[in-house]
């Protein structure tokens, strides 16, 4: 039992029996028609635009829509309580056998209480988190990742086809600093004093155990590369390194996406990122 939809149903039963004895004029549209909770709750429960939005399509003023509304709700059984305020929204205050009702419902429904099919299985793609990966998570990235993931939920509890999407940004000039910082890393990992880590690049020790990776793998090697033959070795290394952290931080959140989807892969045409 969806309580919004099975009220807004009701109001629009009660607006087309209007129409069928001749005190609403036919061809309407009740698609703006909403049912909310009133801004005052000691206005009621529930109430509704009906008379607002049906007013200027009618040729009749809101509140004489709203007046022949309420009283076709009052026949209504689970309606303790209906009143036409200020312009004409209606609100409704329900019988506690009707919330009574509700709660039953609850219990019966379990997890499953509030799902609908509205999304009638169309596929959406929520895109969110995309950190650059350039470094660990923040608290602004965290928010962005639960506000991101709730949104996906709902969708999906509504009959959405959701697909969780994370736009990894490793084209460009950050991730070339990424991996010239990580290179210093590297060499520092084999041993060499790299004093300070110069302006415009990564100075964060979370990049000490890729250098060490690098180091590990590679040797002395990347040494004798010149920088056009290393520096996309190294980004790609040091992207996946990022990734792996993020990837780990959203995990401890209970959040894991579909795709990672790499933009490089737009000009280079490789595949996604895993």
């Amino acid at each position: 039992m969806n309580v919004y939809a099975l009220v807004h149903d009701r109001i629009l039963d009660a607006l087309k029996g209007l129409q069928a004895d001749g005190s609403l004029p036919g061809g309407l549209d009740f698609g703006n028609v909403e049912v909310s909770p009133p801004r005052d709750a000691s206005h009621g429960d529930l109430a509704s635009n009906a008379a607002m939005v049906l007013a200027k399509s009618a040729k009749m003023k809101p509140r004489d829509i709203a007046l022949l509304l309420a009283d076709k709700l009052k026949a209504d059984p689970d309606i303790e309580k209906v009143e036409v305020a200020g312009p004409g929204f209606v609100n409704l205050a329900f019988r506690p056998a009707f919330w009574q009702g509700v709660v039953g419902a609850i219990l019966k429904a379990g997890a499953a209480y509030g799902r609908a099919e509205i999304g009638h299985g169309e596929k959406v793609d929520v895109e969110y988190v995309s950190a650059n990966p350039t470094g660990p998570m923040h608290v602004g990235h965290c928010r962005g990742a639960v506000f991101g993931d709730a949104l996906a939920n709902l969708l999906a509890f509504v009959g959405y086809d959701v697909t969780r999407e994370y736009y990894v940004n490793d084209a460009g000039a950050q991730v070339d600093a990424l991996a010239r910082s990580v290179f210093l890393r590297y060499r520092e990992a084999l041993g060499e004093d790299i004093g300070e880590i110069p302006a415009g690049l990564y100075p964060g020790d979370y990049l000490k155990p890729v250098g060490q990776a690098l180091a590990q793998k590679h040797g002395h090697s990347l040494l004798n590369f010149p920088e056009e033959r290393w520096l996309p070795l190294v980004r790609d290394a040091s992207v996946a390194a990022m990734l792996a952290m993020i990837k780990e931080d959203l995990a401890a959140l209970n959040i894991r996406h579909e795709v990672f989807f790499s933009e490089r892969s737009l000009t280079t045409g490789k595949d996604e990122v895993a």
